[in-house]
């Protein structure tokens, strides 16, 4: 079993940074077991994170329910995530902020002041990942992402990169209603433009990890280990820096409609 202790120390010893924005993408059954179980992971994530003045987010994604018009897409009166365990304890904690999108929902942990700015964006960001939401602070102030026990196909701020980025076919050309329900009941709608889909995979983020190589070629990854689970720490810039240029020298054409391996001449 690991400790809250080993968990800080692993996360150390791969320089996780406790004075900024972190993402964090977790496989709990790859971490094992930890003292205190999903709430003392949680706990032990949070304390590192938020020590030095930094933000701990967990993503609190409810993108099935846009799909489905007779669901509410984001109730604030659940601790409910279509996206694992650890999103749903999280979701649940009062002293988490929870932003207002409506399908890419963070729970945001930290100073209560810094925290409520870095959600501030999410009730009128239009699309699913947009710059003025989490995901685009998460680029402007330095922040990184941390991936234990999964891959870049978890890597949700790719999204917004490809967002900022302007790259075509990832944002739908219609918006769908999506609802929220506050804590006090009220009903917000707004329309969303959402993520689509392109290549053979149902989801365009399966080919994420297409750009590794090109990101660690440019030291945008550092390796660690969190409990048993291999862990990525990346950062949101250096991915930034790293797509635009892959981009730009590919002259904007598709690269992710199948699983053919990036040309390196695109990214060396």
């Amino acid at each position: 079993m690991f400790t809250q202790a080993d968990i800080h120390a692993q996360l150390a010893a791969m320089g996780a940074p406790q004075d900024r924005p972190v993402i964090i993408h977790t496989s709990l059954r790859a971490v094992g077991e930890v003292e205190g179980r999903g709430d003392g992971f949680l706990d032990a994530l949070i304390a590192y994170f938020t020590a030095q003045g930094g933000l701990c987010c967990i993503p609190a994604h409810n993108w099935n329910n846009l799909s489905h018009p007779e669901r509410i897409t984001l109730d604030l009166t659940k601790a409910e995530t279509c996206i694992g365990t650890l999103p749903n304890l999280a979701a649940a904690r009062p002293e988490g902020h929870r932003s207002l999108h409506p399908t890419h929902s963070t729970t945001v942990f930290g100073d209560a002041e810094r925290a409520e700015a870095f959600i501030s964006g999410e009730p009128t960001n239009m699309t699913s990942t947009g710059p003025e939401g989490c995901y685009g602070r998460l680029y402007r102030e330095d922040g990184c992402v941390l991936l234990i026990g999964v891959g870049q196909e978890r890597n949700t701020y790719i999204h917004a990169v490809e967002e900022m980025l302007g790259v075509p076919n990832r944002i739908s050309a219609e918006s769908r209603e999506a609802t929220i329900r506050l804590p006090s009941g009220e009903i917000i709608r707004r329309p969303l433009y959402y993520h689509k889909n392109v290549g053979i995979t149902p989801f365009i983020s399966y080919q994420y990890p297409k750009y590794e190589p090109a990101f660690r070629h440019h030291g945008c990854i550092t390796d660690g280990q969190v409990g048993y689970a291999p862990a990525m720490l990346c950062s949101a810039r250096g991915i930034y820096d790293v797509v635009k240029l892959i981009y730009e020298r590919s002259g904007g054409i598709e690269l992710l409609a199948d699983a053919t391996p990036l040309d390196e001449a695109y990214w060396k």
